[in-house]
């Protein structure tokens, strides 16, 4: 019996890719509370920084307020 281990990011980077959309980091934070790991909006905003970087979301900043996108969006 093989088990693989994921990272609460590949977590959620799976997650986003099936559900795209824009997300805040309480939607992220949100949608972790879904998963085997424990997280708050602090974690979901690193984990959405690094995604970014990674190029799996893109940020926007609209009205003073942060936003990401998952790349199946315009």
């Amino acid at each position: 019996m093989s088990t693989e281990t994921v990272t609460r990011r590949e977590w959620l980077a799976a997650y986003l890719a099936a559900h795209p959309g824009t997300y805040t980091t309480q939607t992220a934070a949100m949608a972790l509370s879904d998963s085997p790991f424990a997280a708050h909006r602090n974690t979901a905003r690193k984990d959405m920084r690094a995604l970014t970087a990674a190029g799996i979301v893109t940020a926007h900043d609209t009205g003073g307020r942060r936003t990401y996108r998952t790349g199946a969006t315009t």
